[in-house]
């Protein structure tokens, strides 16, 4: 039987993004799945990207992931979320065909160098002395591996409601993983429950689009992934519906069937993306609610109903919908429904998120309690590369919150665990201005270059796109704008103050309301020097620079602590002056730096302060044990 530098166990989002992290840092990796036909999957909205989650997914693809590029080449539909706001909270959002991405996704992984694609169920990991050295499948077959990522999303005992009516079920269709959670709990990891839910698939042919709203593509948004030269042509629209007092009142009498009011599931669900049985009791106040109809592929009729997500019983789905307007005939082809699953206690993990207790075990994706691919996608491309560099016996790779939104969503998944299916937000990160989708390419290029994540074709690109932005930012310092009769007519025009004394472009960009489209109407001749995407990029730097420079400031002052190692096997107990709270809660999560546990919940600064005295203390007693972090 062949041996295995890293098996990967899943073949979801997080899964096909950790075996191929793990394949292009050169180590010899085995996915398994369920179903070889599943990879990448999309089992709820068929789209990447959105609030919070669009950074995310480009941070991926500069660190040499698949999502991005998959979700570009079978795009049918962009928008750019907070458009009119700031960059830092802007997002795009992908639609894409679902079944298509799937299919992309598998063929990725099939012709992907040092991955061996197998389907089997994992029932069993091989242990040694608290070190993991393989797996066991349900029919028997053992595969051997030096570490192990376990990426198995809403599998773990799943169980598919809808009504009162429940059955076991990984995804509607699709049999559950079972056995595995039994096997951790047996070696003592801490599991929990959690439950999502899906909307109903309608049938386009039973839709009367005349009575919706239509939303077209945005044909002028910048490609999702930093590879993709163009937008594909044959973008479409997606629909908008509405939901009235009818409606709500058809679902307020259903209640006591929903298995979510019933008490049928007890275990908590996604609180930022809550059933429709949920919104019209939290939400009593609103007579209607949004419902987003998309395409789920080019070459289906059905339709996925955004904003819809139920567990109800099928008839009761059927009437709610009926009372929409422009779905007054509908048909469902596929009923919502909600799934309950198990999951792993995330403060378990290190930051490179392998097992504390257990070395060369990695968890990774919706198993770790979050929701979303993009937030699963993040974490599975990270515990590739560091199940790699635990082969490879190297330093593990940890990106801090101010490097990436992948790095606040893995920071407070181990810090500070999670209650309910996690959701990242662009609220969570204390450094979004720096964190933009605009950047990303400055952020993360020096570690895929190290990690040789990309290939050399890839990082030319982004080198080329960095050096055209720096050179578009020192010609706005050079570029000179005069007081000029035509110049202050086109800006009059543009309800702009005209220009009375020369001055740089630079400072031209730091006018209010000053936008690229502006520079495009006013100063063409400049803007035509530089593609849109760059003089996006330009204009953040410039608008936000104050704010990064405070931010540059700030972060220096707590850089410290982040570089300022805790050792792993401390004795809480032993420090005087930390109250039991604080011991219970450092024991637990064994932070590795004073920063990481100055983010632990309940950690106060009085405690932190404690920690630091004791650690200056060992420090002039010349204590190994203290040490600093080396920068990446």
């Amino acid at each position: 039987m062949k041996d295995y530098d890293v098996i990967v166990v899943g073949a979801g989002h997080a899964g096909a993004e950790a075996a191929t992290a793990v394949s292009r840092m050169n180590c010899c990796c085995l996915l398994l799945t369920m179903n070889v036909d599943q990879i990448g999957t999309m089992s709820c909205n068929p789209a990447i990207g959105g609030l919070g989650k669009s950074q995310m997914a480009k941070e991926v693809d500069a660190l040499g992931g698949l999502m991005a590029r998959a979700a570009d080449s079978t795009a049918m539909q962009y928008r750019v979320l907070n458009e009119r706001k700031g960059p830092a909270v802007q997002a795009t959002r992908v639609q894409v065909d679902r079944h298509k991405y799937r299919q992309q996704m598998k063929w990725r992984i099939e012709n992907q160098r040092n991955i061996d694609l197998k389907q089997a169920q994992v029932s069993k990991l091989l242990l040694d002395r608290g070190k993991i050295t393989g797996i066991e499948t349900s029919i028997g077959q053992k595969f051997y591996s030096r570490a192990i990522i376990i990426t198995t999303g809403t599998f773990m005992n799943g169980k598919a409601h809808v009504g009162k009516q429940n059955f076991a079920s990984g995804r509607a269709g699709e049999p559950p993983s079972i056995g595995l959670s039994d096997f951790l709990k047996s070696i003592g990891m801490r599991i929990g429950r959690f439950k999502t839910g899906t909307v109903p698939r309608l049938d386009a042919k039973s839709i009367d689009y005349s009575k919706l709203e239509e939303q077209k593509s945005q044909d002028d948004c910048i490609p999702l992934s930093l590879f993709t030269e163009k937008l594909r042509k044959d973008l479409c629209s997606a629909y908008l519906a509405f939901t009235n007092e009818r409606t709500h009142e058809i679902i307020h009498n259903s209640l006591d069937l929903s298995p979510l009011y019933s008490g049928i599931i007890e275990s908590r669900g996604p609180r930022y993306c809550p059933s429709v049985e949920d919104k019209i009791v939290r939400f009593a106040d609103k007579n209607r609610h949004q419902v987003f109809l998309e395409r789920e592929g080019r070459w289906t009729n059905e339709v996925y109903a955004g904003g819809l997500s139920t567990s109800l019983p099928y008839d009761c789905q059927i009437e709610f919908l009926r009372s929409i307007p422009g779905l007054e005939k509908v048909e469902i082809i596929r009923p919502g429904y909600a799934i309950e699953y198990d999951y792993i206690d995330s403060t378990q993990l290190f930051p490179n998120l392998e097992v504390k207790e257990i070395q060369g075990l990695f968890f990774a994706g919706q198993v770790n309690g979050t929701s979303g691919y993009e937030e699963a996608a993040a974490q599975g491309l990270m515990a590739g590369v560091n199940a790699a560099l635990k082969v490879k016996e190297q330093e593990p790779f940890i990106l801090q919150r101010n490097e990436a939104y992948l790095a606040v969503l893995i920071d407070d998944l181990v810090t500070k665990g999670t209650k309910e299916p996690y959701r990242m937000l662009s609220s969570r990160a204390e450094w979004r201005l720096m964190l933009r989708e605009d950047n990303v390419d400055s952020r993360l290029l020096r570690h895929s270059e190290r990690l040789g994540l990309l290939s050399e074709e890839d990082l030319e690109k982004l080198h080329r796109r960095i050096e055209e932005k720096d050179k578009l930012l020192q010609q706005s310092e050079k570029i000179r704008i005069r007081p000029d009769e035509k110049i202050n007519f086109r800006l009059e025009k543009q309800h702009q103050l005209p220009v009375r004394n020369a001055m740089s472009l630079r400072e031209f960009i730091k006018r209010p309301k000053v936008s690229p489209q502006l520079i495009r109407d006013v100063f063409p001749e400049f803007y035509l020097e530089s593609s849109r995407e760059n003089w996006k990029k330009v204009f953040s730097e410039i608008k936000y620079e104050g704010y990064i420079k405070q931010s540059l400031s700030q972060l220096k002052k707590i850089e410290r602590l982040e570089r300022t190692r805790l050792p792993l096997n401390m004795n809480y107990k032993n420090i005087h002056g930390l109250p039991y709270e604080a011991i219970e809660k450092l024991s637990e999560v064994r932070p590795i730096t004073l920063g990481q546990a100055g983010r632990i919940s309940g950690i106060s600064p009085a405690s932190l302060s404690v920690l630091a005295i004791y650690l200056s203390r060992r420090k002039n007693n010349n204590d190994a044990c203290v040490s600093e972090l080396g920068s990446d």
